[in-house]
């Protein structure tokens, strides 16, 4: 991974397609009054289903669950959330893409869209093709965490560059943000050499700091927060500008790491199978969701910037992410593989 430019980076991790849903949502928000619609026959006809790939307490499944309480009361269904952890979000990927009973869905993150292809080639589905696009649910930062019981500030990085592979950091997994980023991250500190342990899920990650299994790692502010204020982890700074989502919390750039900057995101998907119908209901009900103040603050404290968007708009942001992952993983050492 040596010799990724940090433009690359912000490029791939936030590409810059200024996504007009967040407006658009608020507009439909305005004009719905969040009831059912009682047209007979109309979709959904029994439960909805929201399969997420990440444990419970994990920050996909807080927002899918802020996500599917309100949308239940929207489709006049129930909606509820299923967890199906593993390979880095990609076993859930992959049920939803086999579903056929019209009322699947699927909470993933942009490895599950960008990347999880050009990492797996004999990946068992095809998220370009086998996965329908319906709408980015939110954007957050990330925040690079460690013990209380380490040096904090740039002290941090003279510790971690002295203990070389000695030290280790965890992910959500092999090709996450949280792993692709820290590999860059190393090419912005040199003599920083931490070692790759993947775990099924945030929850997992922080438990292994509190531990001390691992040393380091790049996670959501929201789930951190309550660590901190426990005073058993600490913040090293965001990995990217200052943020109201983290307020008071330095940026990388202020210890000396610059132009460094991750951004995660959720999106809403379906199987490609499933029906206009379907996919006609969500567009209208899903970014009028997100433009709900109850929701947006719900999501806000989570450390999620609420988004809503279209499928179109969805669908190029993956197409942007995943060329130009494509040309970061071209570039990156054998190890990050």
């Amino acid at each position: 991974m040596r010799g990724v430019s940090a433009g690359a980076l912000a490029l791939v991790l936030t590409s810059g397609l200024l996504l007009a849903g967040a407006a658009g949502a608020q507009g439909a928000a305005e004009g719905v009054s969040g009831k059912a619609a009682t047209v007979p026959g109309a979709w959904p006809h029994r439960v909805v289903r929201v399969v997420v790939g990440f444990s419970g307490g994990s920050s996909p499944d807080l927002l899918a669950r802020v996500v599917a309480e309100s949308l239940a009361r929207r489709l006049g269904q129930p909606v509820v959330v299923e967890n199906r952890p593993g390979a880095s979000g990609n076993i859930a990927a992959e049920f939803v893409a086999r579903a056929t009973d019209d009322h699947t869905l699927g909470v993933v993150i942009n490895g599950n869209l960008a990347s999880a292809k050009l990492l797996q080639p004999d990946l068992p589905f095809d998220p370009r093709h086998d996965l329908v696009p319906i709408s980015l649910l939110a954007t957050g930062p990330l925040v690079l965490v460690a013990p209380a019981s380490l040096p904090g500030g740039r002290a941090f990085f003279d510790a971690a560059i002295a203990q070389g592979g000695r030290w280790f950091y965890g992910s959500v997994g092999q090709g996450s943000v949280s792993h692709l980023g820290m590999e860059v991250l190393r090419t912005h500190v040199p003599g920083l050499e931490p070692v790759h342990v993947a775990f099924s899920g945030n929850p997992t990650v922080l438990r292994a700091l509190l531990r001390r299994d691992v040393q380091m790692a790049l996670v959501p502010p929201g789930l951190a927060a309550p660590h901190v204020e426990s005073g058993r982890l600490q913040i090293i700074g965001l990995a990217g500008p200052r943020t109201a989502l983290a307020p008071g919390v330095p940026s990388l750039a202020e210890l000396g790491v610059p132009d460094f900057s991750l951004e995660v995101w959720d999106a809403l998907v379906g199987p490609a199978t499933l029906s206009m119908q379907a996919q006609t209901r969500l567009a209208a009900e899903v970014p009028a969701v997100l433009a709900e103040t109850a929701v947006r603050e719900r999501l806000l404290a989570q450390g999620w910037q609420p988004v809503g968007s279209s499928s179109a708009q969805l669908r190029q942001r993956v197409e942007v992410e995943t060329a130009l992952m494509r040309t970061l993983l071209d570039k990156r050492r054998p190890e990050a593989r």
